[in-house]
């Protein structure tokens, strides 16, 4: 079991199926919350708030252990040519929050880099490199995928500390800030438990300090009406005769698409279905787990669990295959 920081951890889940040679509106949006996390673990430590160890941190900016220079790529920005540093939390959330794409491109590099040499975030081909146009087009496009049992570990455990009763530990106080605001709750909590999840969260707000200053801050004001028109977009997309009958349940920002798997034969049985979508995806790179058979298998590919769902392309000639949705939570 790695010991990872709160910004690890939080990238782990946060850059789990994004492309990794692009910067996608949705990475955009965790990357800024990565930066955040960057902040927050530090405020954790005791770093921000002495004015001994602030001078520490200006002095070696965040230097540290090798593993850990991902600070770095946060905190030089912030306390270049700063006298003082004496400042609030959230003077360091909303600037770390606002680096630019440049200075956000050289964070993710640094922290993936660090989660690749210790076995924890890999690249492999994407899951949309699996969907029917994408496929017989040649077309390659990478994704990060975190290490599975540390990516579950993370997962299930701020999964019981949150739904349970009970004060919730610091890291999770500031991993439920930092899903709400990257737009990851959904991949964690299913539609039910989000209602368990904002009691949580009001309840801390009114009995836990950092979450008094944390929770009514928001860092995503601009990608808030961005999001808005794309559910609105996949509102009209569902009422086309395309879109009927597929449920486009994602979350506020999508971080998969519904991938068009085709079978080898036409109006094939549930069981040859699910064999050509296994191989697909298997040929792909991907590790896959049944978790439920019959007419609409369930799948855990990598760390996400999709439905299955019979589906039809009509063109000149009706292509028969499965649509994968992405079905919450884990």
């Amino acid at each position: 079991m790695a010991d990872l920081k709160l910004a690890e951890s939080f990238a782990l889940i946060a850059l789990n199926a994004q492309r990794s040679l692009e910067l996608t509106l949705a990475k955009k949006a965790a990357l800024r919350c990565m930066a955040a996390a960057v902040i927050l673990e530090l405020h954790l430590e005791g770093e921000l708030q002495h004015p001994e160890a602030q001078r520490s941190l200006k002095q070696d900016q965040a230097g540290g252990p090798q593993e850990w220079i991902y600070r770095k790529a946060v905190i030089e920005p912030l306390v270049n040519g700063k006298r003082e540093l004496n400042r609030e939390l959230l003077w360091w959330l909303h600037r770390a929050s606002r680096l630019s794409k440049g200075k956000l491109v050289r964070f993710e590099r640094s922290i993936a880099d660090s989660l690749k040499e210790r076995g924890l975030l890999e690249e492999i081909p994407h899951l949309l490199g699996c969907d029917l146009y994408f496929h017989s087009s040649g077309v390659s496009i990478k994704e990060y995928r975190s290490n599975l049992e540390e990516y579950a570990r993370i997962t299930e455990y701020l999964r019981a500390d949150v739904l349970e009763d009970g004060r919730a530990a610091e890291q999770s106080v500031c991993l439920l800030w930092l899903l709400r605001e990257s737009g990851c709750m959904h991949d964690l909590f299913s539609r039910n438990e989000l209602d368990q999840v904002t009691v949580k969260m009001v309840s801390l707000m009114q009995s836990d300090p950092l979450a008094k200053v944390l929770y009514p801050f928001r860092i995503r004001r601009g990608l808030e009406a961005a999001a808005k028109q794309f559910l609105q977009f996949k509102k009209h997309a569902v009422a086309t005769q395309t879109g009927s009958g597929v449920n486009f349940l994602f979350p506020i920002l999508e971080r998969s698409q519904a991938v068009f798997i085709d079978t080898e034969a036409m109006l094939s049985g549930p069981g040859t279905r699910l064999k050509d979508v296994l191989a697909r995806l298997e040929s792909k790179g991907h590790r896959v787990q049944v978790l439920r058979t019959g007419q609409v298998p369930l799948l855990k590919i990598d760390n996400l669990v999709y439905e299955a769902i019979p589906h039809a392309v009509y063109g000149r000639v009706p292509i028969h295959g499965v649509r994968l949705l992405p079905k919450h939570p884990v």
